[in-house]
Parts: structure tokens; sequence; C-alpha cells
């Protein structure tokens, strides 16, 4: 064990993550026999077009419409693959959405539909509820974004300003029967989370939302505010257009985190997981994982088998600065400044689908000698995390990790590796 790279070893654990949640592992089981019938497979997310991939490896061309993040296409036989921005909405999305919304207008009580849905669906399926134009929409978006509220409450305000989320995508299809597989991005997994949850009920109000919006002190056009003075298209629980729809939730950050660990064992490595559904501020969560991976070192003993520190979920940044960054490396570069070089701690936090924030870069690495390699090169690691540069921190150490496009969505993935110390 001591003689394996350790970031190898770290690098390796996040693979076995992403491919424990791949679709075209995950899906074929779960389908049994095609419908009788006319079927229709629509979805929107960073893994829709993979998850149809595998559909169709199942029960061949089928007839339908997927949206999915530019560079996330996957080659379908009838599945349609449209690409669109994420994760601000563009106008592809827009239009995406309201042919996909026509689709399931036309379908009739003997009709099925199967709706594959991931993390990133909120952004690329969009369909402005009232007056509110793209723009505006785009607008509340980076405002949100920038603002480091937790995920759960961006998209209590997202569901509100839309025509097709909180439900609203499955009452388009009601009467029809509809199947929805999701891949969860969000901490608890809850399926009104997911996407802003297009095919479930959601008890929240509008003015839930304006208050979030008004708790980040955002600048609203008159649209929204017309769109959030009432009651919204979105669905209760237990509504009649919602009884036609089942849910399940297909793969997990829990379940990538389980698989890692289980890799981690095979090297004889300790593993503890802190959990899988951790927010905050990702500079604040970095520097209390950081001072916990010094901690634990302090009472291991030479001889001691490493320990693997892992956990998930969505961390969230507070955008001061006008730097290149995102969740995952700011954790990183707080953890990076918190360990201040210490030997024997190695780390690793990527985002699952391949972007961290809005670049294309998953996330990074940290290991005792890129401190000094930093202050070999006079690199002043405040500084960029005060503008929150860390991809730009990260790119000059020469410890990015860019995977391209994984196809999948399970969240953040962090790791420390604990070497004993004499």
């Amino acid at each position: 064990m001591m003689d394996i790279d350790p970031l190898q070893i770290l690098k390796e654990l996040f693979d076995t993550a992403v491919r424990s949640a791949d679709p075209m592992t995950l899906i074929p089981p779960l389908l049994g026999p095609k419908p009788a019938g006319r079927l229709l497979v629509i979805g929107a997310g960073k893994a829709s077009a993979r998850m149809a991939e595998a559909v169709e490896s199942v029960w061949g061309a089928c007839e339908g419409l997927v949206i999915t993040r530019y560079g996330y296409a996957r080659p379908c036989r009838g599945i349609e693959i449209i690409e669109a921005g994420h994760p601000i909405p563009d106008e592809t999305g827009v239009t995406a959405t309201r042919r996909l919304l026509e689709l399931l207008e036309r379908c009739g009580p003997e009709d099925h539909v199967l709706t594959l849905i991931s993390g990133g669906g909120s952004a690329l399926l969009v369909c402005p509820a009232g007056e509110i134009t793209l723009a505006e929409k785009q607008q509340i978006t980076n405002q949100l974004l920038a603002s480091g509220v937790a995920i759960d409450k961006i998209n209590i305000v997202r569901k509100h300003l839309s025509k097709v989320k909180g439900g609203q995508l499955a009452a388009a299809a009601y009467p029809a029967h509809m199947r929805t597989l999701m891949i969860s991005d969000v901490p608890g997994d809850n399926p009104a989370h997911i996407a802003s949850g297009p095919t479930v009920g959601d008890n929240s109000t509008a003015a839930e939302a304006r208050a979030i919006l008004d708790g980040i002190k955002a600048k609203i056009p008159p649209s929204i505010e017309a769109a959030l003075a009432g009651s919204s298209g979105v669905l209760a629980p237990g509504a009649e257009a919602l009884s036609h729809t089942e849910n399940r939730v297909i793969a997990s950050p829990a379940q990538s985190l389980a698989a890692a660990m289980k890799r981690a064992q095979d090297y004889g490595v300790q593993v503890r997981i802190l959990g899988d559904a951790i927010e905050g501020e990702a500079r604040d969560i970095g520097e209390q994982q950081a001072k916990l991976a010094l901690d634990l070192q302090h009472k291991m003993k030479p001889g001691d088998a490493p320990l693997l520190l892992l956990s998930g979920g969505e961390c969230t940044v507070t955008r001061r600065g006008d730097g290149v960054g995102g969740p995952n490396a700011e954790f990183l570069l707080s953890a990076f400044i918190t360990l201040a070089g210490a030997e024997g701690i190695y780390g690793l936090a990527c985002d699952t689908d391949g972007v961290d924030g809005a670049a294309e870069v998953a996330g990074a690495l940290i290991a005792p000698v890129a401190w000094r390699r930093a202050a070999a090169r006079g690199l002043d690691v405040h500084a960029f995390l005060e503008n929150n540069d860390s991809h730009s921190f990260f790119e000059k150490l020469e410890m990015q990790i860019i995977t391209g496009p994984t196809l999948t969505n399970v969240n953040d993935f962090r790791a420390f590796l604990i070497y004993p110390v004499a």
C-alpha cells in the first residue's frame, strides 16, 4: 500500500464512484418488457442522454425527446437528443421544452411515458411562467447561483417561476401512465428536489419563493413579482394529475460513496464516511474537514493502515470575487490552506458530472508537494480563495482533474487519504 501513489488511489476511487452511477449499468435490469401500445421516452438532465441510450439498448428504437447539456449527447436510434444551456438556461432549452410539452399533451389514457431525470434538469427544462422572459429567468438564476443559498431553496424558486417543474411535467401527460427514473444529485435524495421535481408534487408556496429572493436581496423584475404574487401551477402531492405517475430514484451519492469505500478497503485502507448529504459554504466545509484530517492523523500510530475520509452532498459558493471556480475546487483550496503542506495528507474533490461550477473541470487534487510548489511559483493562496479563483489556482499547480462529460451526476465526491507520520 505504501508503494502506491496516493493521488492515483484517490483518482481511482473517484472513477469507481462515477462508474457505479453509470446509467448503462443501472437501467437495463429495471426495465422489464417494453410496454404494449404507444411508448414515449422523455427526459432532461446531464445524465439523461446516457439514460436514453441505456433504454434503447434494451427496448430498441423508441419515440421520444431528451434534453441534455451541451457536450453530453449520446447516440440514440429513435429518441431525439437536444443539447441546451446549463447552468444558465438558453433559448434552445426553451424551444426543446415546448416541443416536449407538445408531445405530452397528445398522450391519451392508454399511452405510456418513461421519464428520465437527472441533475441539471432544472436549467434544461425551461418554460417560464406568466410573462417572464428568458432573459429575466437567466438574471434570477445568476443571482441565485452567486448567493450561496442551498440548492433546495434555489429549486423552490425555480418551481414557482416555471410551467414545467413541481409536478407540472407529469400533469401535462395525464391521463397517460408515467414512470420516472431519477439519478439523484441532491442532498437527501428527495425526488421533489431532483431537477426541481418535474414529475413530483410539492408543498412549497409562491410566498416561500418570494421570501428566498428577498433573503438574498435579489433584483426582481415586475414579471417575476407578478408570478409570485399569487398561486403558481406547482401541484400538491396527491393531486389527481399525479395519480398515474410512479417515481423511483435509481442512483444516489450514498451508493457511489459505498462503491468507493469498498474499493478502498480492497487496498487495506480504513474508511470513514462523513455523510452523503453535506451542505454549506464550500470554504467553511473544506476548513472543517481539513482540521478533522489533521486531528485524526495526530491520533494515528506508525504502522497504522491509512485512513480515508469520504463525503458527498452539495456545497455552495457565495461569490465575492470575479475568478473562475466551483464548489469542489473552493472546498479543496480552503482545505489546502488549512493543511499548509502537512505531510501524509492527500485530497481530492470533484463533481461526479465532470463540471465543477460553470467550468469544464471536474475538480482538483492536493498533496504536500503542491504546497511547496505553490510557494516556489509565488502563488498567493489566500488571494486566489478570496477572488473565488480556485480553478485558476489548481491549473497553475497542474493539479486539476478534467474528465469531460461523465454522463452521470450524483453530486460532489470528496476524499482525504491520511497516512501516519513519525
